[in-house]
């Protein structure tokens, strides 16, 4: 059981580590997916995957302000 803790633990300070050193990238990459879903469902979740897409930017900008804060 401590080995799978400890694994979750580095998973998420590896998640952290990546947000913080590269978020801007993430970030770009979750629009441009979003952008590429919206077309090929011709528009008609665009409210829904513009949703999804700034929860997930929002997500990654908070991991990487959480490794800044430690």
């Amino acid at each position: 059981m401590f080995d799978a803790l400890k694994n979750l633990k580095d998973l998420k300070d590896k998640a952290e580590d990546l947000a913080e050193d590269h978020g801007d990238k993430i970030s770009a990459g979750l629009e441009k997916i979003g952008d590429l879903v919206d077309d090929k469902t011709g528009g008609k979740y665009s409210d829904k995957i513009d949703t999804g897409v700034d929860k997930a930017q929002d997500y990654v900008e908070r991991l990487g302000e959480r490794k800044q804060s430690d």
